[in-house]
Formats: structure tokens, C-alpha cells, sequence
């Protein structure tokens, strides 16, 4: 072990004590990580059809070769986190192990422009090697699982070479150590996101979905560039991009508040696009309808945490520009309260299974934007690591019903599931369980951290925080409730009940399609038809075993200080790897103490919230149903039916907040009618129009031109001039007659002339 995680001696260190360029293989070598992935690309697009099984072997030996170089990784940060000793910057002596955060980073010079070096290179420390690790896990799970998913897909080693570099572009993205090398990987995860939701481009629903993504990506890209500029010129003495000098100089004071406002402002409205946070999310749900595979790496691992990432990578320009320390509310943490609660209501009117979790993932989201809003670092970069498994499980067991029943359609085409699919229904309920934030289960510990960490709880001990945010809490509280109660419905429409998808459609699903797409390539797998649901197979249930289990353990990664079941050796240990406590290039951050008693209403609310959905489909939809005799998934006469601000409220969520028609009834339809009718008629009636009349008065001019100056004028001098000469010619002609003595005389009669003017100047 000594040869592989060896260590750099002091000596080797820079003068920063934040940056280390020597370290052991495994973290100097990071970078091979995103390149194993890359290469695959590579060699799927140009072997896979020849290969035996089509490319997907070379995608699933490449990410699996990642994740064993990042669980070495992650072992040798374990290490090199406790035993890297650097010296003491003022006295010189060695300071304690364990006390100094060192991140490891390598650049080299990419392009020089101006006077100013651009670099390109890796930075490792904790947050890096986490994502390593979550992002090769999910992905290895996901090539296993879609080798069996999009089996008879027509694009499969298309599909295998492009997931293959979505891998490698967050890797790439995550591992990056400036802002300009995170921006080609933000847009290269984007453009492979274009490329997989749209995989079924034939289907047009699919196509302009990939292309809301797409676009609706681009609006926040507008601020992600403002904000790099706006760093670029004001932190580290100006021009640089690499992110320790920038969050260096910010963190001692060097860069003006007035410049870390407009920098926190832009790269909010970036993180609002790619994070799906409220309003910029609606890209996020229509994104569906991708094959599930992609919807899981999407969702889990891969895009829609980069804004998460960035938020993390860059805190002190929020932590100072939006002035978390000490507040009661700023814009990041209200902007991820609002999306935790409203995302988690848009949940409950969805009868797509998928575009349920795809919700679900919008409010979680929120959770760790609103958690990074009020300085509750660790606890959002935890629940992000968690909820990639629970999340990745929930969307790939929905993949699997969907699997055997050829729809997404919860309503129409499940219902009873547990019983054809008991095997996807254990693992379907642990994640649920977990996502819940249900003890003792992933989410509750995650989810519990981001609440204490609000600062808003004093009852019975728990305190601290680097502020008051009380309305945040209880945002956060009534978010744990919806989640609850809109996965216990989740679970009723799709595995209890009677199985509602019993006619059979010649082997199709509804019209030779699922969601819209060509889901399962568009045929139902052996032939079977809704009338015969069937469990998955083992490269289906494999990955929903393994993520199950890392739903119910990966919570113990950070287990609350003061757990009385282990030692104090044993607690909050993802904290102490992963956040740079204590570093040159992180905020002074105060970290709140844990309350049992604010775990325990939390669970009760959560509790509450499950109860209420139990209730309502297990106890009264499920009586009414033995009473008539019918299969329902509702009550007939529920509020919203009959209670007319509910059935408004309803509305207005089934309508998504009317910002679908916001964007493209209103927005969209006036840009491309009115406005572009507008902009038609200016073309047509002003600029044309100026560009003939400029014509027509080039053409008056230059036929005045002719007709006077040209034909009266220049050529009349010309004309005149050849008659001049024509006529003097003639006279010379006369002279020049060719004898002898004709020109002997008017040679004397000149010389005469000539001696008279010289007697007459003499004479003078």
C-alpha cells in the first residue's frame, strides 16, 4: 500500500498551503479517469458494429477501468488527507497531519493570447474524488443495465458510444481546475444530453424535447459567460480563470462585493437552467423522453447536478457575493426553497411514472441549492451524493415496470405490479423509502443535515448555522412531507391495486410506442403483450440490487456528530474528506450542531405526509373500488371536483404553472408571429426599401451622369481634341511634303528667327 499511496515529501510543496503538485499516483493520474470513457467514444463509433456485442463491451470495460481507478482514488484522498504534513507558513515546523487541506493540482500551459497564459489541468481534493466516484458507479450501472434495456435498438452502438461520452464529459468537467476548462465540459455534457433525449429523433415530441434542453441550457449559458468574464478581470489580480487564485483572492478580500453580486447573479441563472431550478425547469420533465438509462444518468450522476457542482466549486463567490454568513434569506436559498416545494406539487398530477421522479428530482435539486444558500455546504454536497443512488434506482426500477408492461402510463397500463414484479417492487420501495428521507435510509440523513443546517431550529438543543433562516426550514419540512406522500401515491398506481394494463396489442405497446418514443425499441421484448407483465432480467435487477443497498448504507457516510452508537472516530467523516475546512480557498463557514428533536418532527411531518396518501388510495380509493366493482386510481368525487379552489389549484398544476404556455404560447408564438411579421415588414418596407430607393437614385445619377457629363462633357473635350489634332495635322502634312529643300527653308527661316531674338537680347 505504501507504493501505491505514497506521498509527496513536504519539500516538494509550492508556497501555497492550499496546492500540492506532487501526490500519489492514483490522485496525479486522476485525469485518466475521463479519459478511459473518451477513448471508448472513439473506438465504439469505429469498431462497435464489429465488434461481437456491438461496442457495448468496450463502454462497460472503460467506465468499470474508471471506477476502479476512482475507489483508488478515493482511498488515496483518504490518506492523503490525514497524513500530508505541510509546514507551518510562519515558523517553518511541520504543522499537524490532518489539519491542513491540501488539493492536488496540475496544470499545464494551453494557449497563450495577449499577454495572459491560459491553463489546462485537474485540481483533486474531495469534492472531485466524491464525484468520481458517484459518477463511474452510476455509470457502470447504467451500461450493465442498458445492455438488456435498448437491447433491440436499431442505434445501439450509437446509443453505447454517446453514453460513453457523457461520462467522460462530466468527468472531464468535474475534475477541471479553471472556470474555462468547466465551461467546455458544462457544454459538452449538454450537447451529449441534446444527443440522448433525442436518441428517438423520429419521433417529434423526442426531437423537440432534445431541443428544449438544449435551448432553454443556452439561456443560462448566457449568464455562465457573463459571470466567467466578470471573475476573469476582478479576482486574482485580474485575468485569470483558475479557481483557487479566484476563490483565494475572494476568500482574503481582494475583490470588490459590487463585482461578487454580478458574478453570483450570472452564474445563478446558469445553475437555474442546468439544475432545474424554478423557473428555468421545465426542460427537465420533457426530457423524459429519452430512453430510461438516460433519464437515470441525467438525473443521478451526471447534468443536472453540474450547477450543484459549480455552486460547490466556486462557493465563496456565492457565499460572499450573495452574503449567506449571518442572513436570513438571499436569492439562492429562496430560489431553492421555492423549487423544492413547487416542484414537489407538480409531482402529484403526473401519471407518467417517469415524469413523476423527473419532479421529484426538480424538488430535490432544490434541496441542495437551498442547502448551498444558507451555507449548509457539506450537508448539499451530501444529499447530492445520496440522492444519486436512491434517484438512479427509482428511475431505473421504473425502467424495469416499464420494461414488462411496454408504457410509462402509471393509470392505464399498471397497477398491481408487485405481484408479476416482486423482486423491481423491494427495490421500488426502498428507494422511495429513502428519497422519503425515512429512517434510517440514505435520505434521512442527508436531508436531516440540510434542515439543521438552516439554522432555524432551537428547540431542544441543535443550534448555529451561519444564520437564521427559518422560512427556509419550513419550506424545507413541508418539502419532506410532499415527498412522502407523492411517492406512497407513486407506489399505489404502480404496484397496488388490480393490474390495469390486461389488453394486449399484438406484441406493441400503445400504437408501436412507450412515452412517446420508441421506448424498448418500440416492441414489446419476447412477444409479450400488457396482458403478460414478467419480471426483468439479471442485467436489469443486478444494478436495482446494488443501488438498493447503497440507498440504505451510503447515509452512514456522515452520521451526525454525538451518534451515540459509534465513536466520535466514526462520525461525520464524509465532511472531514470532502469539505475544505480550513482552507485557503473556502469560506469560514459555521457548521450547525446536530438536533434529535428537529430529526424527529421532520420524520413525523414525512411520516404525515405518507399517512395522509395511505389513506386516501389504500383505505378509501381501495373500499370504493370493492364496493363498484371497478379498478379505480381515484376518487370520482375528490376535492379537486368538488371544492372549487382545489379544483383551480388542480388545474394550475396540471398546467405546470401555465409556464409551458408562458414560454411557447406566449414568448415563443410572439417571436415567431407577431414579432416576426414585424420584423418581416421592416425588412420589406423600410430596409428594402431604403436599399431600392438607394438603387434607383444610383441608377438616376449615373444615367445623368452619362447623358451630361459623360457623353456632353468628356466626350466633347475628346471629340474636340481629335478634330484640333486632325486639323493640324493636315496642316503639317501640307509642310511635310518630303523634299529636300522644303525643309532646308524653314530650317533657315528658323535659324534667322533665332539669330534675331539673340541681336535683340544683346542689344537690351
Amino acid at each position: 500500500m505504501s507504493f501505491l499511496f505514497g506521498f509527496a515529501e513536504p519539500s516538494s510543496v509550492p508556497t501555497s498551503s492550499t496546492v500540492a503538485h506532487s501526490a500519489n499516483w492514483f490522485l496525479e493520474y486522476a485525469w485518466l479517469v475521463p479519459l478511459l470513457p473518451a477513448l471508448s467514444f472513439v473506438g465504439i463509433l469505429f469498431f462497435g458494429k464489429r465488434m461481437r456485442y456491438r461496442g457495448a463491451e468496450l463502454g462497460i470495460a472503460a467506465v468499470s477501468l474508471s471506477f476502479l481507478l476512482a475507489v483508488c482514488a478515493g482511498f488515496a484522498w483518504i490518506q492523503h488527507r490525514d497524513n500530508f504534513v505541510l509546514p507551518d507558513a510562519a515558523s517553518g515546523a511541520p504543522a499537524t497531519p490532518g489539519e491542513s487541506y491540501v488539493a492536488v493540482q496540475n496544470s499545464t500551459q494551453w494557449l497563450q493570447s495577449g499577454g495572459v497564459e491560459f491553463g489546462a489541468g485537474v485540481l483533486v481534493d474531495g469534492l472531485s474524488v466524491m464525484m468520481l466516484l458517484v459518477v463511474t458507479i452510476v455509470s457502470l450501472l447504467v451500461h450493465v443495465y442498458s445492455t438488456d434495456y435498448v437491447g433491440d435498438d436499431k442505434r445501439y452502438t450509437h446509443f453505447f458510444a454517446f453514453l460513453s461520452l457523457f461520462t467522460a464529459a462530466m468527468l472531464f468537467f468535474v475534475l477541471s481546475d479553471n472556470i474555462l476548462q468547466m465551461i467546455v465540459g458544462w457544454e459538452l455534457v449538454g450537447v451529449c444530453s441534446f444527443v440522448l433525449i433525442g436518441h428517438w429523433w423520429e419521433e417529434k415530441p423526442n426531437s423537440d424535447a432534445a431541443l428544449k434542453a438544449f435551448l432553454t441550457n443556452r439561456v443560462g449559458d448566457v449568464g455562465l459567460i457573463i459571470g466567467t468574464i466578470t471573475l476573469f478581470f476582478a479576482a486574482g489580480g485580474g485575468h485569470t480563470f483558475d479557481t483557487i487564485k479566484i476563490n483565494e483572492a475572494i476568500v482574503q478580500g481582494e475583490v470588490g462585493h459590487t463585482a461578487l453580486v454580478v458574478a453570483s447573479l450570472c452564474l445563478m441563472a446558469a445553475v437555474m437552467s442546468k439544475s432545474g431550478q424554478f423557473i428555468l425547469h421545465t426542460w427537465l420533465p420533457d426530457a423524459m423522453a429519452g430512453p430510461t438509462p438516460v433519464s437515470a444518468l441525467i438525473h443521478a450522476a451526471t447534468m443536472v447536478v453540474a450547477g450543484v457542482f459549480m455552486i460547490a466549486r466556486l462557493y465563496p463567490v456565492f457565499f460572499e457575493g450573495m452574503q449567506i454568513g449571518g442572513s436570513s434569506i438571499n436569492l439562492m436559498a429562496t430560489i431553492g426553497a421555492v423549487t423544492l416545494v413547487f416542484g414537489g406539487l407538480l409531482a402529484f398530477v403526473q401519471d407518467d411514472i417517469k415524469k413523476v421522479l423527473a419532479y421529484s428530482t426538480v424538488s430535490q435539486l432544490g434541496y441542495m441549492v437551498m442547502a448551498l444558500g444558507v451555507g449548509a455546504w457539506t450537508a448539499a454536497v451530501f444529499h447530492l451524493f445520496t440522492h444519486a443512488f436512491f434517484k438512479a434506482n427509482l428511475f431505473l426500477g421504473s425502467g424495469s415496470v416499464a420494461h414488462a408492461v411496454h408504457s410509462f402510463d402509471m393509470k392505464k397500463d399498471m397497477g398491481g405490479m408487485r405481484k408479476f414484479m416482486p423482486k423491481t417492487y423491494i427495490t421500488f420501495i426502498i428507494g422511495s423509502l429513502a428519497l422519503a428521507g425515512l429512517f434510517p435510509l440514505a435520505g434521512f440523513w442527508s436531508k436531516d443535515e440540510i434542515l439543521v443546517g438552516t439554522g432555524g431550529w432551537g428547540l431542544f438543543g441543535g443550534t448555529g448555522g451561519n444564520g437564521a433562516y427559518t422560512f427556509h426550514l419550513l419550506m424545507g419540512v413541508f418539502g419532506a412531507a410532499l415527498t412522502a406522500a407523492y411517492m406512497t401515491r407513486c407506489v399505489y398506481l404502480t404496484f397496488h391495486g388490480e393490474f390495469r394494463g390486461g389488453h394486449a396489442h399484438g406484441g406493441h405497446a400503445h400504437g408501436g410506442h412507450a412515452h412517446g418514443g420508441h421506448e424498448h425499441g418500440g416492441h414489446a421484448h419476447g412477444g409479450h403483450a400488457h396482458g403478460d407483465p414478467h419480471e426483468s432480467g439479471p442485467r436489469i435487477l443486478v444494478p436495482l440490487y446494488i443501488l438498493s443497498g447503497l440507498a440504505v448504507v451510503a447515509g452512514f457516510a456522515n452520521l451526525p456528530a454525538g451518534f451515540q452508537l459509534v465513536g466520535d472516530s466514526w462520525t461525520e467523516r464524509f465532511g472531514h474528506y470532502v469539505e475544505p475546512y480550513k482552507s485557503s480557498y473556502f469560506p469560514a463557514i459555521d457548521h450547525a450542531t446536530p438536533s434529535w428533536s428537529l430529526a424527529v418532527v421532520a420524520s413525523v411531518v414525512a411520516l404525515a405526509g405518507a399517512g395522509a396518501a395511505i389513506y386516501y388510495y389504500f383505505v378509501k380509493v381501495d373500499r370504493l373500488a370493492d364496493q363498484t366493482q371497478q379498478s379505480l386510481t381515484e376518487l370520482p368525487d375528490g376535492l379537486s371536483k368538488s371544492n372549487a379552489l382545489a379544483g383551480a389549484g388542480h388545474r394550475v398544476l396540471v398546467n405546470k404553472y401555465y409556464l409551458d404556455h408562458l414560454y411557447e404560447g406566449v414568448i415563443v408564438a410572439f417571436t415567431k408571429g407577431p414579432l416576426a411579421r414585424a420584423a418581416y415588414w421592416v425588412n420589406q418596407k423600410v430596409i428594402d426599401r431604403t436599399v431600392d430607393k438607394a438603387g434607383e437614385t444610383a441608377v438616376l445619377v449615373g444615367r445623368h451622369v452619362y447623358d451630361v457629363v459623360d457623353q456632353s462633357v468628356i466626350d466633347g473635350f475628346v471629340d474636340g481634341s481629335g478634330r484640333v489634332s486632325d486639323a493640324t495635322g493636315e496642316e503639317l502634312r501640307q509642310i511635310n511634303s518630303g523634299k529636300v529643300q522644303n525643309y532646308a527653308a524653314i530650317l533657315f527661316a528658323m535659324a534667322a528667327v533665332l539669330a534675331g531674338t539673340f541681336l535683340i537680347i544683346f542689344a537690351l
